[in-house]
């Protein structure tokens, strides 16, 4: 299992999150998420001007499957695009540098 922590920035700085923004951004991630993803767990909680989400996500053992940094950010980024809510409130997710995806281990 891999966990991924990343955030959701509201639109208009300064604005705070409530318990009913959290649950709707939860609902959005897993109404959003795909087999491929590997979700198995999300949890967040409120911050001034962004909600803070920690992804749970399955490890890929095979050497030519997505990581799991690209796997959170897509799953973001999906749920951004078909939620109006998410699209409403919060800011698009950043696209990944290169160099943030670890390396693909090597295999034996």
């Amino acid at each position: 299992m891999e966990i991924i922590y990343a955030s959701l920035e509201f639109r208009r700085p300064g604005e705070a999150a409530n318990e009913s923004d959290v649950a709707a951004a939860v609902d959005a991630l897993w109404v959003s998420a795909l087999p491929s993803d590997g979700l198995q767990h999300v949890s967040a909680r409120p911050e001034p001007g962004r909600i803070d989400v920690l992804f749970y996500l399955l490890s890929q053992d095979a050497p030519d499957t997505t990581g799991a940094l690209s796997r959170a950010r897509a799953l973001i980024a999906r749920s951004h695009r078909t939620s109006p809510r998410l699209h409403r409130l919060y800011l698009p997710p950043e696209p990944l540098a290169e160099s943030t995806e670890p390396a693909a281990r090597p295999t034996a």
